[in-house]
């Protein structure tokens, strides 16, 4: 490898990620090792669960990273690694691991925030956005309305009072009876309804903020009211249920582009990979599909625009699980 890069380690949630992206911003490689089908048996993430297999994954990741990359250890200059916000065992697993390989090479390590990791996710190549622009960031834990001025992070102008959309997409699948994870199996549905055969509430709130748990509650009563006929309906129940979601996405992220004065949009998270809210938002700035998803590249963009923290300093950072 001809040129030094940062080593992005990603274990926030339930995938186990390792990435080698130089400073300029091109990946070398990205691994992504998936929990889905462990947890799908339980219709979402278990903890401890996610946990226990980070601690399998994260040796044998890393190290597919660097041979794809054709590097070794000795091409590090820079470990990056999520510490927050996700779930605190998965994240302590990713932040253990990248201590360790920083101590044992005397390298500087940068403890990547999570969300910011998303937005920088749009910084790489071959295709860089360049701020400013107003993102929507939607996964399954956040769903949040950004000013982002420059690359080192944002200023929050909205959130949600409740669920997350993608929270609202799995939850919504779980009662349709689709599996886990919910977002895609609703998305492939959905294209096989019609998404005007039922009307679903789109919450009014004040300011630039979300909210999901009423439209939730709406499918609950929705599906009662079909019951044994909401097989048949399910494709239409699927669709009209996403466009109520992406609606709402779509309509708030218009309404902070106006407020703004930005003359940008960008969407990034995982329920970017959302073929309808592609469609939506059809002048915005997208996240690469593989890199909507929890990945470590964009943990490694991140740590481009962050502050590094000297050897042996970081040996004290400790990882949280809520933003804020």
């Amino acid at each position: 490898m001809s040129e030094k890069a940062i080593l992005g380690i990603e274990t926030s949630c339930d995938e186990t990620a390792a990435a080698m992206v130089t400073h300029g911003g091109e990946i070398r490689s990205s691994v992504v090792a998936s929990q889905a089908d462990l947890h799908a048996r339980y219709g979402g993430v278990v903890p401890e669960v996610a946990s226990r297999r980070h601690l399998e994954l994260v040796a044998p990741v890393v190290r597919e990273a660097l041979e794809r990359a054709d590097a070794t250890l000795d091409d590090v200059e820079l470990v990056a690694v999520t510490h927050g916000p996700g779930l605190i065992g998965a994240l302590l697993v990713g932040l253990q691991a990248a201590k360790a390989i920083a101590w044992t090479r005397r390298l500087p390590l940068v403890a990547v925030d999570h969300l910011h990791g998303h937005v920088a996710s749009l910084f790489l190549e071959p295709d860089p956005v360049e701020p400013p622009f107003v993102c929507l960031l939607a996964s399954g834990g956040h769903t949040l309305l950004l000013d982002v001025e420059d690359k080192t992070g944002y200023d929050v102008i909205g959130t949600t009072l409740d669920d997350a959309a993608g929270e609202a997409f799995d939850k919504g699948a779980r009662l349709l009876g689709l599996g886990y994870p919910g977002g895609a199996a609703i998305d492939r549905l959905a294209r096989e309804g019609d998404p005007e055969a039922f009307e679903f509430p789109i919450a009014r709130v004040p300011g630039l903020d979300f909210s999901f748990s009423g439209l939730k509650t709406a499918l609950l009563y929705k599906v009662r009211e079909l019951g044994d006929a909401v097989d048949a309906r399910k494709a239409d129940v699927a669709a009209s249920y996403q466009r109520a979601i992406v609606t709402a996405l779509a309509r708030r992220t218009r309404q902070a582009v106006e407020e703004r004065g930005a003359a940008r949009i960008a969407v990034v998270g995982g329920v970017a990979a959302n073929s309808e809210l592609r469609a939506a938002l059809p002048d915005a700035a997208l996240a690469p599909l593989p890199l909507c998803t929890d990945n470590a590249a964009m943990i490694a963009s991140a740590g481009r625009f962050s502050e590094a923290v000297a050897y042996p300093r970081y040996l004290a950072l400790d990882a949280y699980a809520s933003a804020g």
